[in-house]
């Protein structure tokens, strides 16, 4: 429970509405048993033909009754003492129950207490017929309950509240440490998963957050107030049902330790779920073209019924809590009922030889102590019903806190370097890398790149140059060696100031479901419309944006673009690398879904445009890589070449395959 404690310490951080919460639940429990309590009045008194003040004055008549009788032994014992001479033991004994004696005069009763205070201050108000004494009781109940209800309401809306601000707070930390981790934490977790943790587990936690702060506070205060009015009838009756409270008090725990371990697998299953569901739906095209909609209905049921079968497992604890809670509550109350038969058929105060009450209980007094029991069981029994949603919320928050409290790989350091005002000379020094520690990806790379500079870099795929250019950007630190800017580790330079000054066009086209226009000034937040469409025009996208896009400018793109075709998102993401216009330009086969008529017009932009600009890029097409000063070409994560294209040509039989050379020359 520790992580869904740290919850708990978020919630409480608004006070305002957690005591407004508390107060309401106080209200409605003392409203609660005070209902309860208008049995009493109506057993012993209406049902007897009397009134409220007869019932007040009979019981105080009881008393002095009681007090008469205990004078009379008190004065048989001081005889005895008196008469009974050397025997030292007999003395001892008559004087120990002179003393039993003494103390019960001593004590007043609380039932005696309240009838005095009622007849000194409300005596003369009160109903002088058993009818109206009836119509009294009906009408407090009536405004007992219609206030009681009242209170209720308010204290949902809190209890609401709470759970929603709670878990509001929670998504926006949770999302803004997601944005803060390194790419490496989210090649380790699926889309999947985190998408589970961010709706599911977050609103198990909200919900579990409105249960502690309602249910789990209202249903024990009731009880506390039953239990209150219990012990002013008779706390030593009361106290020997407590003995049963340890069996109930262990049944509990194991329930809830159980519920918690069945919950969190099942959400690690529903995480799993959900994975496959995102696989499904963004693999779609592949799936219906290789027509295997069987295989991955097979899957989908195999983890659907893992879910399955785990969710049974917690609907089985969780329907074992309220039986088990009410039968072993059930019992408690029969002994209690036989114990209190016992006392008021008998006009007894004792029971195996000890005091269980002051005086003899009436009918009336342990009808309200059997009932007073009774409410303290059916808050018991509410109670035990929010067991499951806890421990799932409890679960929930370590699944939660996992994410949160995981550390990113790629800091800034406590005192950064100043970046220089123009970029300089970028070294690779005896640089490698893994994902892995005994996968290696990169190893032992040394590349120097002088300010300006244009660089291709060529290789199979998996050899490491996306990786190589991963680390330029920072979203990976190197496990061995450096990357230098001017002789300055990266690691040493404040991350949002570096990227600051780099463009990445990537293969993989991202656009998000906002305009044309604002994708394009993505990243460029001051550029103004003019700005825009200038950049869109030099990545030839101003075209068939306001010739084909229906809206112009103000084009939604969709959920990743897919209103556009690939082309035309490779478009858009190159113009908002030109509008950013960086000192450092990474095109990772930027040009790779471009049809062959924009290809020859984008050359002559990238020609343009990585002019007094550092460039690297990872392309395989013979015309991209002549704009390249040097050509980098790597093979498992190592460099075996660097030249020019013409050098390369001549020596370099992996470079002539990767560019094609030689299907070029045999056409």
């Amino acid at each position: 429970m520790s992580n869904f404690a740290r919850v708990i310490r978020l919630a409480l951080r608004h006070r305002l509405t957690v005591v407004a919460s508390v107060l309401c639940s106080v209200g409605v429990a003392i409203l609660w048993a005070g209902n309860i309590a208008a049995i009493m009045p109506l057993v012993d008194g209406v049902m007897r033909e009397k009134t409220i003040p007869d019932l007040c004055r009979e019981e105080i008549a009881k008393e002095e009754q009681r007090l008469d009788r205990l004078a009379e032994m008190a004065e048989f014992y001081n005889q005895h003492i008196a008469d009974v001479g050397v025997d030292k033991e007999r003395e001892r004994e008559l004087r120990r129950k002179l003393a039993d004696i003494n103390y019960d005069r001593e004590q007043t009763p609380y039932m005696v207490m309240f009838c005095k205070f009622v007849l000194d201050n409300l005596g003369d108000s009160l109903p002088i017929t058993p009818f109206g004494t009836l119509v009294l009781i009906c009408i407090g109940l009536a405004v007992s309950t219609a206030l009681k209800s009242g209170i209720r309401i308010a204290g949902l809306f809190f209890m609401a509240r709470l759970g929603h601000i709670t878990s509001f707070e929670l998504r926006k930390d949770f999302y803004r440490r997601t944005l803060g981790l390194d790419m490496g934490t989210f090649s380790k977790s699926s889309t999947g998963d985190m998408m589970n943790r961010f709706t599911t587990d977050i609103g198990a936690i909200a919900f579990g957050t409105n249960i502690l702060f309602g249910m789990a506070i209202l249903e024990p205060m009731k009880m506390i107030a039953c239990l209150i009015g219990a012990a002013f009838i008779s706390w030593q009756l009361l106290l020997l049902t407590a003995l049963f409270a340890p069996l109930a008090a262990f049944t509990i725990h194991w329930l809830a330790k159980s519920l918690k371990r069945a919950n969190r697998k099942a959400l690690q299953e529903l995480s799993s779920l959900y994975e496959r569901l995102e696989e499904t739906f963004s693999s779609m095209k592949v799936i219906k073209a290789f027509t295997m909609e069987s295989r991955e209905r097979s899957r989908f049921h195999q983890a659907s019924k893992q879910y399955y079968h785990r969710s049974m497992k917690i609907a089985f604890y969780d329907s074992l809590v309220s039986p088990v809670t009410e039968t072993i509550g059930v019992g408690v109350i029969m002994l209690v009922v036989m114990a209190g038969g016992y006392l008021v058929l008998n006009q007894q105060t004792h029971l195996f030889g000890l005091r269980v009450s002051d005086a003899p209980l009436s009918h009336g007094m342990l009808t309200t102590f059997y009932c007073m029991l009774l409410g303290v069981i059916d808050p018991f029994r509410r109670l035990s019903g929010v067991f499951n949603h806890l421990q799932r919320a409890a679960a929930a928050s370590d699944r939660v806190y996992e994410m949160l409290d995981r550390q990113p790989q790629v800091i800034d350091p406590p005192v950064p370097d100043k970046l220089p005002n123009k970029l300089g000379r970028i070294n690779f020094r005896n640089t490698s890398f893994a994902y892995k520690p005994e996968e290696p990806v990169l190893d032992s790379i040394d590349l120097q790149v002088d300010p300006g500079q244009t660089i291709a870099i060529v290789g199979p795929n998996g050899c490491g140059k996306s990786t190589l250019m991963n680390l330029i950007a920072r979203f990976y630190d190197p496990t061995q060696g450096a990357v230098t800017i001017d002789g300055v580790d990266l690691r040493n330079m404040r991350v949002r100031e570096l990227r600051d000054r780099i463009g990445v066009v990537t293969q993989e086209t991202v656009l998000f479901d906002d305009t044309v226009a604002n994708n394009i000034r993505y990243g460029s937040a001051g550029a103004t419309q003019e700005q825009i469409e200038q950049a869109a025009k030099q990545a030839h996208a101003h075209k068939f944006v306001t010739e084909k896009l229906a809206d112009g400018y103000n084009t939604q793109c969709g959920s990743g673009g897919k209103r556009l075709s690939g082309g035309q998102r490779q478009r858009l993401a190159l113009a908002r690398a030109i509008l950013r216009d960086p000192e450092i330009l990474i095109l990772d086969e930027a040009t790779s879904q471009i049809d062959v008529e924009s290809e020859r017009l984008i050359h002559d932009v990238l020609e343009q445009f990585v002019r007094k600009r550092t460039t690297f890029m990872i392309t395989h097409r013979p015309t991209t890589l002549e704009l390249a000063d040097r050509i980098v070409v790597m093979d498992h994560g190592r460099i075996v070449d660097v030249g020019s294209f013409d050098e390369l040509s001549d020596r370099c039989k992996l470079f002539r395959s990767l560019a094609h050379l030689e299907y070029r020359e045999s056409a």
